[in-house]
């Protein structure tokens, strides 16, 4: 990939994060009833950067895939899970068992030998 590819699969790896932790902050909100968390939720600035977020990440995406194979920024776009895995983890105190450590590092094998750094 071009120098150009790579700093937007980089900006893709961050707005798809910002975007996730966002809506997952939105989204842990006290609540007393459904109508009530969902208005807090559509009001609260969280949800409004996730959503800032996608839609950057949109076009950082359509012009990533201008420039590369679509198979190939599937492939290494699959990074994001990691990312957004490790966030969780670090922003949230999800857990991270065994099984999706395994996971993280096949991701993370199958990026690195389909040519995600090349």
């Amino acid at each position: 990939m071009s120098g150009f590819a790579l700093l937007l699969w980089f900006a893709n790896i961050v707005l798809d994060t910002g975007g996730h932790l966002a809506f997952k902050s939105a989204a842990v909100t006290e609540h007393d009833d459904e109508l009530h968390r969902w208005k807090r939720m559509l009001s609260s600035l969280p949800i409004w950067i996730g959503i800032a977020c996608f839609g950057l990440e949109f076009l950082v995406w359509f012009a990533l895939v201008s420039l590369v194979p679509l198979s190939l920024a599937m492939l290494v776009g699959s990074i994001n899970i990691v990312a957004v895995m490790l966030a969780g983890r670090l922003f949230f105190q999800e857990r991270l068992d065994p099984m999706r450590v395994t996971g993280m590092a096949l991701i993370i094998a199958g990026v690195a030998l389909s040519g995600g750094g090349a």
